[in-house]
């Protein structure tokens, strides 16, 4: 059974913009149980809009946990044999300090929050896993944003984790992508409802923005032979085009919908605060230009890449700089193109040869 706690950080923490984050809780859950010697602890890191929730039913949308099909007993990630440890990430809207957090004047944080990095995440990460006793994990799994967290923490504190694994990853944000998400941030600072980010309390949210922004990010996530397969040209539930701005078509109506439901779970500050962490991300200008400098100290960890074929938004050529770079410094890496015909959010589903592969670099 998954067990859900929170925690406040005693010291606090420091920030790549400069500044010091007081009062830092963190919201986790683990699964499993924790070996003596503390030493079968695996850290799963989570995606851009993704949560705590790993392998339990979310509690706002009543659904199965982002991963529920590759944690637990029998699973890849076996809960029998590791504890599995999984954090709302510092910038979240799922019990981890973020925007809608209360500051020291007890109103929210709201655009006052600091401007965080994925490296950030990670140090709350590291704090929450000294609190739990934990001082080098078996691994350290994430795909994509989780794949980010993960290459920063083996790279920035290489003796953290024996086993790296990051999925539909890269190690600097792409150009395009960062466009892509200045689209939606743009969507939600541009609903009169955002209110210069100071929305909590006043009985108005940026709802319209923020499923503008999910609808912009959701596509980027498929393949276009996924979208083809999964809804073509098809209209919805009608015989002929409406010659208006319904949703005629049926892709329009499942962007619609994803919209929507996303409002109810997410935060819009914390998806602006979260999706600027993921433009800044840049292992090479973190460490003097170089991507090998980034893993120069830490060659006694084995890594593991995947990418996908149908992945266009962390393509192929994304994962291969990354293993080029630690073949440069001598790192164990091993390095995989999985088929599947799902596009970026391929890690998410059922692609039978990633289980294999989790579960063999595990073992």
């Amino acid at each position: 059974m998954p067990a859900s706690a929170e925690l406040m950080l005693a010291l606090p923490l420091p920030l790549d913009c400069g500044q010091r984050l007081e009062n830092v809780r963190i919201a986790y859950e683990t699964y499993g149980r924790l070996a003596g010697d503390a030493g079968n602890a695996v850290l799963v890191c989570h995606a851009t809009t993704g949560d705590q929730y790993l392998a339990s039913t979310h509690p706002l949308t009543g659904k199965p946990g982002w991963w529920d099909r590759m944690v637990g007993p029998g699973k890849p990630i076996d809960t029998d044999r590791f504890f599995v440890i999984c954090a709302n990430v510092l910038g979240g809207c799922m019990g981890s300090t973020g925007p809608a957090s209360p500051a020291s004047d007890g109103q929210p944080w709201a655009m006052r929050f600091p401007v965080i990095t994925i490296r950030d995440m990670v140090r709350a990460h590291l704090a929450l896993l000294d609190a739990l006793g934990i001082a080098r994990l078996h691994a350290v799994i994430g795909g994509s944003m989780g794949g980010m967290q993960a290459l920063s923490l083996a790279a920035n504190w290489p003796d953290r984790a024996a086993r790296v694994m990051a999925i539909g990853a890269t190690a600097a944000m792409p150009a395009q992508n960062i466009a892509f998400q200045e689209v939606g941030r743009q969507a939600i600072m541009a609903d009169p409802d955002w209110q210069k980010g100071s929305y909590y309390g006043t009985g108005r949210a940026p709802d319209a923005g923020l499923s503008v922004a999910r609808m912009a990010a959701h596509i980027t996530y498929l393949s276009e032979a996924s979208m083809h397969e999964k809804f073509g040209r098809r209209l919805q539930d009608r015989a002929a085009k409406t010659f208006g701005f319904d949703a005629d078509f049926q892709v329009e109506s499942y962007l619609r919908h994803q919209g929507v439901s996303f409002i109810s779970r997410f935060d819009a500050n914390s998806y602006l605060y979260i999706t600027r962490a993921m433009s800044y991300f840049d292992l090479a200008e973190e460490h003097g230009g170089r991507l090998a400098e980034a893993f120069a100290r830490s060659t006694a960890a084995r890594y593991c890449l995947v990418s996908f074929d149908s992945d266009w938004l962390y393509p192929t050529p994304e994962s291969r700089k990354i293993a080029h770079a630690l073949n440069a410094v001598g790192a164990p890496v091993s390095f995989m193109e999985l088929s599947a015909p799902f596009g970026h959010d391929s890690f998410l589903l059922d692609v039978p040869a990633l289980d294999r592969v989790v579960a063999g670099f595990l073992a």
